[in-house]
Protein backbone atom coordinates (compact mmCIF):
# COMPACT_ATOMS: atom_id res chain seq x y z
CA UNK A 1 0.00 0.00 0.00
CA UNK A 2 2.91 2.22 1.09
CA UNK A 3 4.00 1.84 -2.72
CA UNK A 4 1.07 2.57 -3.96
CA UNK A 5 0.86 6.06 -2.02
CA UNK A 6 4.63 6.71 -3.54
CA UNK A 7 3.35 6.24 -7.03
CA UNK A 8 0.41 8.46 -6.35
CA UNK A 9 2.37 11.02 -5.19
CA UNK A 10 4.82 10.91 -7.85
CA UNK A 11 2.61 10.98 -10.21
CA UNK A 12 0.61 14.14 -9.25
CA UNK A 13 4.16 15.67 -8.51
CA UNK A 14 4.99 15.12 -12.20
CA UNK A 15 1.79 16.66 -13.14
CA UNK A 16 1.90 19.85 -11.07
CA UNK A 17 6.02 20.46 -12.07
CA UNK A 18 4.69 19.88 -16.11
CA UNK A 19 1.83 22.41 -15.24
CA UNK A 20 4.02 24.80 -13.59
CA UNK A 21 6.93 24.47 -16.95
CA UNK A 22 3.52 25.24 -19.08
CA UNK A 23 2.59 28.57 -17.39
CA UNK A 24 6.42 29.67 -17.19
CA UNK A 25 6.96 29.08 -21.34
CA UNK A 26 4.13 31.03 -21.77
CA UNK A 27 4.67 34.18 -19.40
CA UNK A 28 8.50 33.57 -21.47
CA UNK A 29 7.63 33.26 -24.79
CA UNK A 30 4.32 35.12 -24.94
CA UNK A 31 3.77 38.79 -25.76
CA UNK A 32 5.93 41.83 -24.30
CA UNK A 33 4.76 45.16 -23.97
CA UNK A 34 6.97 47.86 -24.57
CA UNK A 35 7.41 50.63 -21.99
CA UNK A 36 9.70 53.77 -22.60
CA UNK A 37 12.14 52.64 -19.57
CA UNK A 38 11.83 48.59 -19.04
CA UNK A 39 12.03 47.95 -15.19
CA UNK A 40 12.80 44.66 -13.87
CA UNK A 41 9.92 44.75 -12.04
CA UNK A 42 10.87 41.44 -9.99
CA UNK A 43 14.28 43.03 -8.55
CA UNK A 44 12.14 45.53 -6.45
CA UNK A 45 10.08 44.42 -3.04
CA UNK A 46 6.82 45.43 -1.87
CA UNK A 47 6.72 49.25 -0.86
CA UNK A 48 10.17 49.80 -2.58
CA UNK A 49 10.64 52.57 -5.00
CA UNK A 50 11.99 52.81 -8.60
CA UNK A 51 15.20 54.83 -9.32
CA UNK A 52 15.12 57.71 -10.96
CA UNK A 53 17.52 59.24 -13.05
CA UNK A 54 19.44 61.57 -11.00
CA UNK A 55 18.31 65.22 -12.06
CA UNK A 56 20.20 67.98 -11.91
CA UNK A 57 18.53 71.31 -11.78
CA UNK A 58 19.38 73.93 -14.49
CA UNK A 59 21.30 77.70 -13.43
CA UNK A 60 23.25 79.99 -15.21
CA UNK A 61 21.90 81.09 -18.52
CA UNK A 62 19.09 78.80 -19.97
CA UNK A 63 17.73 77.88 -23.12
CA UNK A 64 14.46 76.27 -23.92
CA UNK A 65 16.35 73.05 -24.43
CA UNK A 66 17.35 73.52 -20.71
CA UNK A 67 14.02 73.82 -19.51
CA UNK A 68 12.64 71.40 -21.85
CA UNK A 69 15.15 68.83 -20.63
CA UNK A 70 14.79 69.51 -17.20
CA UNK A 71 11.02 69.78 -17.16
CA UNK A 72 10.72 66.41 -18.45
CA UNK A 73 13.25 64.87 -16.14
CA UNK A 74 11.39 65.84 -13.22
CA UNK A 75 7.73 66.73 -13.87
CA UNK A 76 5.50 65.76 -11.35
CA UNK A 77 2.62 65.46 -13.90
CA UNK A 78 4.69 63.71 -15.68
CA UNK A 79 5.97 61.20 -12.99
CA UNK A 80 2.69 59.78 -12.65
CA UNK A 81 1.69 58.99 -16.07
CA UNK A 82 4.91 56.81 -16.29
CA UNK A 83 3.82 54.95 -13.24
CA UNK A 84 -0.04 55.04 -14.85
CA UNK A 85 1.90 53.34 -17.96
CA UNK A 86 3.43 50.97 -15.44
CA UNK A 87 -0.06 50.08 -13.90
CA UNK A 88 -1.14 48.91 -17.16
CA UNK A 89 2.14 46.42 -17.61
CA UNK A 90 1.60 44.78 -14.37
CA UNK A 91 -2.01 44.39 -15.61
CA UNK A 92 -0.87 42.96 -18.92
CA UNK A 93 1.28 40.93 -16.85
CA UNK A 94 -1.65 39.41 -14.66
CA UNK A 95 -3.80 39.06 -18.03
CA UNK A 96 -1.80 36.15 -19.34
CA UNK A 97 -1.27 33.68 -16.43
CA UNK A 98 -3.28 30.69 -16.92
CA UNK A 99 -5.97 29.89 -14.13
CA UNK A 100 -4.15 28.17 -11.16
CA UNK A 101 -4.78 23.96 -10.79
CA UNK A 102 -6.81 23.10 -7.79
CA UNK A 103 -5.16 19.46 -5.88
CA UNK A 104 -8.06 18.10 -3.89
CA UNK A 105 -8.48 15.56 -1.33
CA UNK A 106 -11.48 13.27 -0.66
CA UNK A 107 -12.30 10.79 2.01
CA UNK A 108 -15.31 8.76 2.27
CA UNK A 109 -16.89 5.98 3.98
CA UNK A 110 -14.88 6.24 7.42
CA UNK A 111 -16.25 6.99 11.25
CA UNK A 112 -19.95 5.45 10.69
CA UNK A 113 -21.53 2.72 11.31
CA UNK A 114 -20.91 -1.27 11.28
CA UNK A 115 -18.51 -2.07 8.89
CA UNK A 116 -18.03 1.65 7.86
CA UNK A 117 -17.03 2.36 12.04
CA UNK A 118 -13.50 2.43 11.28
CA UNK A 119 -10.82 3.68 8.50
CA UNK A 120 -11.40 -0.07 7.20
CA UNK A 121 -13.61 0.94 4.28
CA UNK A 122 -12.64 4.42 3.86
CA UNK A 123 -11.84 5.51 0.23
CA UNK A 124 -8.97 7.87 -0.06
CA UNK A 125 -9.43 10.20 -3.98
CA UNK A 126 -6.59 12.77 -4.47
CA UNK A 127 -7.85 14.49 -7.55
CA UNK A 128 -6.09 17.29 -10.02
CA UNK A 129 -8.04 19.74 -11.72
CA UNK A 130 -7.18 22.39 -13.94
CA UNK A 131 -9.51 24.76 -15.79
CA UNK A 132 -9.54 25.01 -19.73
CA UNK A 133 -10.40 28.39 -20.80
CA UNK A 134 -11.94 28.04 -24.46
CA UNK A 135 -13.06 30.38 -27.16
CA UNK A 136 -9.16 32.11 -26.80
CA UNK A 137 -10.24 33.58 -24.25
CA UNK A 138 -6.80 34.35 -21.90
CA UNK A 139 -5.53 35.60 -25.52
CA UNK A 140 -8.35 38.16 -26.23
CA UNK A 141 -8.07 39.37 -22.84
CA UNK A 142 -4.22 39.91 -22.92
CA UNK A 143 -5.24 41.69 -26.08
CA UNK A 144 -7.53 43.90 -24.51
CA UNK A 145 -5.49 44.67 -22.06
CA UNK A 146 -2.39 45.30 -24.18
CA UNK A 147 -4.07 48.28 -26.20
CA UNK A 148 -5.20 49.63 -22.67
CA UNK A 149 -1.13 49.69 -21.88
CA UNK A 150 -1.23 51.76 -25.21
CA UNK A 151 -3.94 54.19 -24.32
CA UNK A 152 -1.69 55.00 -20.86
CA UNK A 153 0.99 55.55 -23.49
CA UNK A 154 -1.02 57.63 -25.32
CA UNK A 155 -2.25 59.80 -22.39
CA UNK A 156 1.71 59.74 -21.11
CA UNK A 157 2.39 61.62 -24.58
CA UNK A 158 -0.42 63.96 -24.48
CA UNK A 159 0.69 64.93 -21.18
CA UNK A 160 4.29 65.32 -22.34
CA UNK A 161 2.96 67.55 -25.16
CA UNK A 162 0.58 69.45 -22.77
CA UNK A 163 3.37 69.91 -20.31
CA UNK A 164 6.55 71.07 -23.49
CA UNK A 165 3.40 73.51 -24.35
CA UNK A 166 2.84 74.90 -20.80
CA UNK A 167 7.27 75.60 -20.34
CA UNK A 168 7.60 76.97 -23.87
CA UNK A 169 4.26 79.56 -22.63
CA UNK A 170 6.37 80.46 -19.53
CA UNK A 171 9.63 80.54 -20.93
CA UNK A 172 8.00 83.17 -23.79
CA UNK A 173 6.86 85.26 -21.27
CA UNK A 174 10.08 85.83 -19.33
CA UNK A 175 11.89 85.98 -22.82
CA UNK A 176 9.10 89.15 -23.37
CA UNK A 177 9.75 90.57 -19.78
CA UNK A 178 13.93 90.48 -20.13
CA UNK A 179 12.68 92.31 -23.55
CA UNK A 180 10.75 94.68 -21.72
CA UNK A 181 13.01 95.38 -19.27
CA UNK A 182 15.76 96.46 -21.87
CA UNK A 183 12.77 98.75 -23.37
CA UNK A 184 12.08 99.97 -20.29
CA UNK A 185 15.33 100.87 -19.65
CA UNK A 186 16.14 102.54 -22.91
CA UNK A 187 13.12 104.36 -22.52
CA UNK A 188 13.83 105.74 -18.93
CA UNK A 189 17.88 106.35 -20.38
CA UNK A 190 15.48 109.04 -22.75
CA UNK A 191 13.39 110.30 -19.89
CA UNK A 192 16.56 110.73 -18.35
CA UNK A 193 18.11 112.26 -21.05
CA UNK A 194 15.01 114.77 -21.47
CA UNK A 195 15.14 115.57 -17.83
CA UNK A 196 19.30 116.75 -18.26
CA UNK A 197 18.95 118.66 -20.80
CA UNK A 198 16.23 120.62 -19.42
CA UNK A 199 18.15 120.86 -16.09
CA UNK A 200 20.80 122.69 -18.36
CA UNK A 201 18.38 124.81 -19.74
CA UNK A 202 16.81 125.96 -16.42
CA UNK A 203 19.94 126.56 -15.44
CA UNK A 204 20.80 128.97 -18.33
CA UNK A 205 17.18 130.47 -17.79
CA UNK A 206 15.84 129.69 -21.01
CA UNK A 207 13.53 127.04 -19.74
CA UNK A 208 10.79 126.74 -17.07
CA UNK A 209 11.95 124.93 -13.23
CA UNK A 210 8.00 123.63 -13.89
CA UNK A 211 9.39 121.62 -17.20
CA UNK A 212 11.74 120.38 -14.95
CA UNK A 213 9.34 119.02 -12.43
CA UNK A 214 7.44 117.36 -15.65
CA UNK A 215 10.79 115.48 -17.01
CA UNK A 216 11.36 114.51 -13.34
CA UNK A 217 7.76 112.71 -12.92
CA UNK A 218 8.67 110.76 -16.81
CA UNK A 219 11.98 109.73 -15.17
CA UNK A 220 10.04 108.26 -12.01
CA UNK A 221 7.12 107.41 -13.89
CA UNK A 222 9.63 104.86 -16.28
CA UNK A 223 11.49 103.92 -13.10
CA UNK A 224 8.30 102.76 -11.39
CA UNK A 225 7.92 100.85 -14.53
CA UNK A 226 11.25 99.22 -14.76
CA UNK A 227 10.66 97.84 -11.20
CA UNK A 228 7.59 96.56 -11.72
CA UNK A 229 8.94 94.43 -14.90
CA UNK A 230 11.68 93.36 -12.50
CA UNK A 231 9.04 91.87 -10.06
CA UNK A 232 7.38 89.94 -12.79
CA UNK A 233 10.49 88.62 -13.80
CA UNK A 234 11.21 86.95 -10.51
CA UNK A 235 7.81 85.67 -10.02
CA UNK A 236 8.16 84.47 -13.52
CA UNK A 237 11.33 82.78 -13.00
CA UNK A 238 9.80 80.76 -9.68
CA UNK A 239 6.72 79.91 -11.93
CA UNK A 240 9.46 78.13 -14.55
CA UNK A 241 11.57 76.73 -12.08
CA UNK A 242 8.07 74.98 -10.89
CA UNK A 243 7.88 73.07 -14.16
CA UNK A 244 10.65 70.96 -13.14
CA UNK A 245 10.18 70.60 -9.24
CA UNK A 246 12.17 73.73 -8.32
CA UNK A 247 10.49 76.08 -5.47
CA UNK A 248 13.50 78.75 -5.67
CA UNK A 249 15.22 79.03 -9.53
CA UNK A 250 18.79 78.44 -9.48
CA UNK A 251 19.07 80.05 -13.16
CA UNK A 252 19.55 83.97 -13.85
CA UNK A 253 17.73 84.47 -17.26
CA UNK A 254 16.68 82.74 -20.37
CA UNK A 255 18.17 82.79 -23.38
CA UNK A 256 16.37 83.17 -26.89
CA UNK A 257 15.93 85.96 -29.77
CA UNK A 258 12.76 87.01 -29.16
CA UNK A 259 12.98 89.03 -32.72
CA UNK A 260 13.52 85.65 -34.72
CA UNK A 261 10.15 84.83 -35.81
CA UNK A 262 8.81 80.99 -37.03
CA UNK A 263 7.81 81.41 -40.52
CA UNK A 264 3.70 80.20 -40.75
CA UNK A 265 2.62 77.37 -42.92
CA UNK A 266 0.18 76.91 -45.01
CA UNK A 267 -3.22 76.05 -43.23
CA UNK A 268 -3.44 72.69 -45.26
CA UNK A 269 0.06 71.74 -44.01
CA UNK A 270 -0.75 72.65 -40.49
CA UNK A 271 -3.90 70.98 -40.98
CA UNK A 272 -2.45 67.13 -42.02
CA UNK A 273 -0.33 67.28 -38.38
CA UNK A 274 -3.76 67.15 -36.53
CA UNK A 275 -3.76 63.02 -36.51
CA UNK A 276 -0.47 63.36 -34.68
CA UNK A 277 -1.96 65.17 -32.04
CA UNK A 278 -1.93 62.83 -29.02
CA UNK A 279 -4.92 63.98 -28.11
CA UNK A 280 -6.62 62.60 -31.65
CA UNK A 281 -4.40 59.75 -32.30
CA UNK A 282 -4.90 58.26 -29.10
CA UNK A 283 -8.45 58.15 -30.26
CA UNK A 284 -7.89 55.18 -32.96
CA UNK A 285 -5.71 53.17 -30.20
CA UNK A 286 -8.98 53.71 -27.68
CA UNK A 287 -11.44 52.15 -30.92
CA UNK A 288 -8.93 49.60 -31.68
CA UNK A 289 -9.25 48.55 -27.98
CA UNK A 290 -12.89 48.66 -27.97
CA UNK A 291 -12.75 46.03 -30.41
CA UNK A 292 -10.92 43.87 -28.67
CA UNK A 293 -12.65 44.25 -26.14
CA UNK A 294 -15.89 43.64 -27.45
CA UNK A 295 -14.20 40.04 -28.87
CA UNK A 296 -13.44 39.07 -25.47
CA UNK A 297 -16.50 39.68 -24.09
CA UNK A 298 -18.02 37.92 -27.05
CA UNK A 299 -15.36 34.81 -26.09
CA UNK A 300 -17.07 34.44 -22.70
CA UNK A 301 -20.02 33.00 -24.45
CA UNK A 302 -18.05 29.53 -24.71
CA UNK A 303 -18.11 28.00 -21.52
CA UNK A 304 -14.69 26.73 -19.74
CA UNK A 305 -14.83 23.46 -18.93
CA UNK A 306 -12.73 21.94 -15.84
CA UNK A 307 -10.62 18.51 -16.37
CA UNK A 308 -9.73 16.55 -13.12
CA UNK A 309 -7.70 13.23 -12.90
CA UNK A 310 -7.04 11.44 -10.02
CA UNK A 311 -6.49 8.07 -8.34
CA UNK A 312 -8.89 6.64 -5.73
CA UNK A 313 -7.77 4.02 -3.36
CA UNK A 314 -9.97 1.61 -1.77
CA UNK A 315 -9.25 0.46 1.70
CA UNK A 316 -10.99 -2.87 1.84
CA UNK A 317 -9.87 -4.56 -1.09
CA UNK A 318 -6.52 -2.42 -1.01
CA UNK A 319 -7.00 -1.19 -4.36
CA UNK A 320 -6.15 1.55 -6.58
CA UNK A 321 -8.51 2.99 -9.49
CA UNK A 322 -8.38 5.59 -12.00
CA UNK A 323 -10.48 9.00 -11.57
CA UNK A 324 -11.56 11.02 -13.84
CA UNK A 325 -14.04 14.24 -13.63
CA UNK A 326 -15.08 17.03 -16.28
CA UNK A 327 -17.31 19.90 -15.90
CA UNK A 328 -18.85 22.54 -18.67
CA UNK A 329 -21.46 24.95 -17.45
CA UNK A 330 -24.30 25.01 -20.06
CA UNK A 331 -24.83 28.39 -21.14
CA UNK A 332 -28.34 28.48 -21.62
CA UNK A 333 -29.18 31.81 -20.42
CA UNK A 334 -26.34 33.62 -19.31
CA UNK A 335 -24.04 33.93 -22.68
CA UNK A 336 -22.77 37.64 -21.45
CA UNK A 337 -25.31 39.39 -23.90
CA UNK A 338 -25.47 42.62 -21.64
CA UNK A 339 -21.91 43.04 -21.14
CA UNK A 340 -21.54 42.67 -25.26
CA UNK A 341 -24.16 45.20 -25.92
CA UNK A 342 -22.16 47.20 -23.35
CA UNK A 343 -19.13 46.98 -25.18
CA UNK A 344 -20.54 47.88 -28.70
CA UNK A 345 -22.31 50.63 -27.30
CA UNK A 346 -19.15 52.39 -25.80
CA UNK A 347 -16.99 51.46 -28.86
CA UNK A 348 -19.50 54.23 -30.42
CA UNK A 349 -19.12 56.48 -27.73
CA UNK A 350 -15.56 56.72 -28.48
CA UNK A 351 -16.01 56.91 -32.49
CA UNK A 352 -18.46 60.04 -31.48
CA UNK A 353 -15.33 61.60 -29.38
CA UNK A 354 -13.12 61.18 -31.56
CA UNK A 355 -14.86 63.40 -33.56
CA UNK A 356 -15.29 65.80 -31.56
CA UNK A 357 -12.02 65.79 -30.16
CA UNK A 358 -11.04 65.97 -34.14
CA UNK A 359 -13.51 68.99 -34.56
CA UNK A 360 -12.38 71.22 -31.12
CA UNK A 361 -8.95 70.65 -32.20
CA UNK A 362 -9.03 71.76 -35.73
CA UNK A 363 -11.94 74.67 -34.80
CA UNK A 364 -8.88 75.96 -32.14
CA UNK A 365 -6.69 75.66 -35.19
CA UNK A 366 -8.28 77.42 -37.45
CA UNK A 367 -9.03 80.18 -35.50
CA UNK A 368 -5.48 80.63 -34.18
CA UNK A 369 -4.00 80.42 -38.03
CA UNK A 370 -6.20 83.75 -38.34
CA UNK A 371 -5.24 85.55 -35.37
CA UNK A 372 -1.72 84.66 -36.50
CA UNK A 373 -1.92 86.12 -39.78
CA UNK A 374 -3.24 89.30 -38.27
CA UNK A 375 -0.96 89.64 -36.07
CA UNK A 376 2.04 89.49 -38.33
CA UNK A 377 0.30 91.69 -40.39
CA UNK A 378 0.51 93.97 -37.71
CA UNK A 379 3.94 93.25 -37.00
CA UNK A 380 4.96 94.53 -40.55
CA UNK A 381 2.71 97.99 -39.61
CA UNK A 382 4.45 98.73 -36.84
CA UNK A 383 8.49 97.61 -38.18
CA UNK A 384 7.90 99.39 -41.03
CA UNK A 385 5.57 102.24 -40.59
CA UNK A 386 4.81 103.37 -37.15
CA UNK A 387 8.35 102.85 -35.13
CA UNK A 388 10.26 104.63 -37.98
CA UNK A 389 7.97 107.60 -38.03
CA UNK A 390 7.35 107.72 -33.88
CA UNK A 391 11.45 107.50 -33.65
CA UNK A 392 12.20 110.13 -36.41
CA UNK A 393 9.29 112.37 -35.10
CA UNK A 394 10.96 111.85 -31.34
CA UNK A 395 14.56 112.92 -32.66
CA UNK A 396 13.24 115.83 -34.63
CA UNK A 397 11.60 117.10 -31.93
CA UNK A 398 14.58 116.54 -29.36
CA UNK A 399 16.74 118.27 -31.46
CA UNK A 400 14.61 121.36 -32.02
CA UNK A 401 14.08 121.27 -28.17
CA UNK A 402 17.56 121.56 -27.61
CA UNK A 403 18.37 124.26 -30.48
CA UNK A 404 15.54 125.92 -28.42
CA UNK A 405 12.74 126.20 -31.31
CA UNK A 406 10.14 123.90 -29.66
CA UNK A 407 8.44 123.68 -25.94
CA UNK A 408 9.03 120.85 -23.42
CA UNK A 409 5.22 119.84 -24.21
CA UNK A 410 6.00 118.99 -27.98
CA UNK A 411 9.00 116.56 -26.71
CA UNK A 412 6.80 114.64 -23.84
CA UNK A 413 3.97 114.33 -26.12
CA UNK A 414 6.08 112.70 -29.23
CA UNK A 415 8.52 110.51 -25.84
CA UNK A 416 4.94 109.30 -25.35
CA UNK A 417 4.16 108.50 -28.61
CA UNK A 418 7.63 106.69 -28.84
CA UNK A 419 7.47 104.48 -26.01
CA UNK A 420 3.15 103.36 -27.04
CA UNK A 421 5.21 102.14 -30.11
CA UNK A 422 7.71 100.41 -28.54
CA UNK A 423 5.52 99.22 -26.33
CA UNK A 424 2.77 98.08 -29.04
CA UNK A 425 5.22 96.10 -31.01
CA UNK A 426 6.55 94.29 -27.79
CA UNK A 427 3.16 93.38 -27.29
CA UNK A 428 2.54 91.74 -31.18
CA UNK A 429 5.99 89.87 -30.76
CA UNK A 430 4.74 88.71 -27.81
CA UNK A 431 1.04 87.93 -28.92
CA UNK A 432 2.50 86.19 -31.75
CA UNK A 433 4.80 83.80 -30.12
CA UNK A 434 1.98 82.90 -27.58
CA UNK A 435 -0.47 81.71 -30.41
CA UNK A 436 2.77 80.29 -32.07
CA UNK A 437 3.47 78.10 -28.78
CA UNK A 438 -0.40 76.94 -28.93
CA UNK A 439 -0.17 76.05 -32.34
CA UNK A 440 2.89 73.87 -31.82
CA UNK A 441 1.13 72.38 -29.33
CA UNK A 442 -1.96 71.38 -31.21
CA UNK A 443 -0.07 70.06 -33.93
CA UNK A 444 2.67 68.38 -31.59
CA UNK A 445 5.39 69.50 -33.22
CA UNK A 446 7.65 72.94 -33.76
CA UNK A 447 6.58 75.00 -36.46
CA UNK A 448 9.86 74.73 -37.98
CA UNK A 449 9.95 71.13 -38.63
CA UNK A 450 6.69 71.65 -40.58
CA UNK A 451 8.61 74.59 -42.66
CA UNK A 452 11.40 72.10 -43.00
CA UNK A 453 9.28 69.22 -44.32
Amino acid sequence: MHNKYLVLIGAFSAMFVFSGCGITSRFQNGPRVKVNEPVDHASFGAGEEIPREEFSEPTGEITLADAFAASLLNHPKLARYEWQVRVREAQTLQAGFLPNPEFEIEVEEFFGSGDSSGFDSAETTLLYSQLIELGQKRQKRTTAIQLHQELATWDYEAARVSVLADVARVFTEILSLQERSVMMQENLNLAQEVHDTIGKRVKAGAASPLDLTKAEVEVVKEKIKLQRIHRELKSAHVYLAAKWGSRQPKFDRVKGDFSVLPVLPSIEALSKRISENPQVARWAAEITQRKAQIEYEESKAVSDMEIGFGVRHLNEPNDVAAVFNLSIPLAVFNRNQGKVRQAHYELEVTRHRKGEAELRINTVLSKSYQDLSGVCEELQALETQLLPVAKRAYDDTHTAFVAGKVGYLQVLDTQRTLFEARGEYLEALVLYHAIAVEIEGLIGRPLSEINRN
